[in-house]
């Protein structure tokens, strides 16, 4: 049982019987009356977000979610296949579920799988993820004045902005929030 109070990004919570992430949210008091809280929540199962405002003494269940370790194994026609550790079970997640993370799953990795109502919704990834750069422009000289960047393209296909120094061959930490060049990993 959750209140506003304890209201973080990523929280999932049933509103309406309906599961929500939330997006953002903030606290707001108005002269004498009670505080409340603004949101924007998004639906877990079809991505739509809407507005919200709660009242401090509001209460919410946690949506009926499962999580289970799966290895990440290949794409095909827009699916992403997954395998149960231990089951051997393959289960395909659409694209559009996935959104973003799709860029940062590596074949034979392996990673949490969200289930709602026995269905594959979302993927759980870590702050940080390895990839290597396939394909960037090698550095001009001179640029090293001002802070410069030139795009990368990683073995996954996401491209960042990178350093100047940074060239085909090397592995990168991004960040999985942001989509952002860290550093260099060794």
């Amino acid at each position: 049982m959750y209140s506003p109070s304890d209201f973080r990004k990523g929280l999932r919570i049933l509103v309406d019987d309906e599961p929500y992430y939330v997006v953002e949210y903030q606290h707001f008091k108005m002269g004498r009356g009670k505080a409340n809280i603004r949101t924007k929540l998004k639906h877990i199962k079809t991505g739509s977000v809407i507005e919200k405002v709660f009242g401090s003494n509001e209460s919410f269940q946690t949506p009926d979610m499962e999580e289970r370790k799966m290895q990440y194994l290949y794409e095909n026609t827009g699916e992403f296949w997954f395998m149960d550790s231990q089951t051997f079970d393959q289960i395909g997640v659409p694209v559009e579920s996935l959104g973003d993370a799709k860029w940062y799953l590596m074949e034979n990795h392996e990673y949490k799988v969200m289930f709602l109502d026995n269905e594959a919704i979302s993927v759980d990834l870590p702050a940080s993820v390895i990839l290597e750069v396939v394909e960037t422009e090698p550095a001009v000289r001179g640029d090293t004045v001002s802070n410069v960047t030139k795009p990368a393209k990683l073995e996954t296909g996401l491209v960042v902005k990178v350093p100047p120094f940074v060239k085909e061959g090397d592995k990168l930490k991004v960040d999985t929030r942001t989509g952002e060049y860290l550093e260099r990993a060794n």
